[in-house]
């Protein structure tokens, strides 16, 4: 629906003013003219409209008559879900379930949780990071759930010679550039961070806080693979294959490594990026938990916005204006010759 309004150009305040003194000016004109009428001027009746018009015009061209159109824009927020993967060497250990009986290796079930994910969040982009000794962005976000599902197949644990213990830290660089390269490029975009680890720490130091992404993050969730009660550590071949019938052994004690998932780490974790966290087991799986039911509320919706577009129609007045103004121009130049 279109309707006509007033918007100067210059600013109310300027446009009030510029308007009070051409108003001003044209009564001057017409009180002065009456004044004069009787007294032999030069002045016609024809020459006092046309001055009396410049003013109006004037004042009509600082208020500034406008088209006001009422219009709507739809502002479609989407879903980033970045999913950072533990890599290092413990996500070998052959303890881990996924929803079910069958027991796999923490990374299956890990590879497991991100196939899940990618079936929530329909109409979602991803990004994928695993972290080991460092911290690599994979695959770069992008809404190709396909990307995501081959880049999870694809997964291999850490080799044991390139393995330094395990620090749960060492991709957070990584996923602070990331959701916030993410945050940047999309601003309206909700961010929703998975981190799946067993939350094994075995290097010396004190662990960085993940607190600093919460400024990037809408939601964030912890999901624990493995078992509190551990396992053997396979050796990892360079290739990413498992040496099943040899283990890292323990420095310390001179036998076979065991290692156990840290429930305790993960929900310290958890809490750092004030998200949640789940711990897969037989029964508990990422397709029967608590975030199959968040993730509806991480869906790509629309919010229409009304909004009133101004179009100033000026240029009838500003044509009218030129064209008296050239005929004072021409009116004044004829009378000045005459008094020559």
């Amino acid at each position: 629906m279109n309707s006509l309004v007033l918007a100067p150009a210059l600013g109310w305040p300027v446009g009030i003013a510029i308007t009070v003194v051409m108003a001003a000016c044209a009564i001057y004109e017409v009180v002065q003219h009456r004044l004069r009428s009787g007294d032999g001027t030069d002045e016609t009746l024809g020459m006092c409209i046309r001055r009396t018009a410049i003013c109006i015009l004037i004042a009509i061209l600082a208020l500034t008559p406008s088209v006001a159109t009422a219009t709507s824009s739809r502002a479609i927020n989407g879903t980033d879900v970045v999913i950072a993967t533990d890599v290092t060497g413990s996500m070998a250990v052959d303890d881990a379930h996924a929803g079910g009986a069958e027991t796999m290796t923490r990374l299956q079930a890990a590879q497991s949780a991100i196939d899940d994910l990618t079936k929530l969040y329909t109409n979602a982009s991803f990004a994928g990071i695993s972290f080991g000794k460092t911290g690599t962005l994979d695959v770069p976000l992008t809404p190709d759930t396909g990307a995501i599902t081959a880049w999870a197949r694809s997964l291999k644990a850490e080799p044991t010679t390139q393995s330094s213990g395990s620090s749960l830290d060492a991709g957070l660089d990584q996923l602070i550039n990331t959701v916030t390269a993410i945050h940047n490029q999309h601003p309206d975009d909700r961010i929703v961070l998975y981190l799946i680890t067993d939350g094994e720490q075995t290097t010396p130091g004190t662990r960085r806080t993940f607190s600093s992404l919460r400024q990037y993050v809408s939601d964030a969730c912890v999901i624990g693979v493995g078992s509190t009660q551990g396992a053997k550590i396979p050796k990892i071949n360079p290739d990413g294959t498992l040496q099943r019938d040899q283990y890292v052994v323990d420095p310390g004690t001179k036998q076979d490594g065991i290692s156990k998932m840290d429930v305790d780490t993960i929900k310290k974790i958890a809490d750092e990026l004030s998200g949640s966290y789940l711990i897969l087991g037989p029964s508990q799986g990422v397709d029967s938990s608590v975030i199959a039911q968040q993730s509806a509320h991480w869906r790509v919706d629309s919010t229409v916005k009304e909004r009133m577009r101004v179009a100033p129609i000026v240029w009838p007045f500003a044509i009218a204006l030129a064209t008296l103004l050239a005929w004072e121009m021409g009116a004044w130049i004829a009378m000045s010759r005459k008094l020559l």
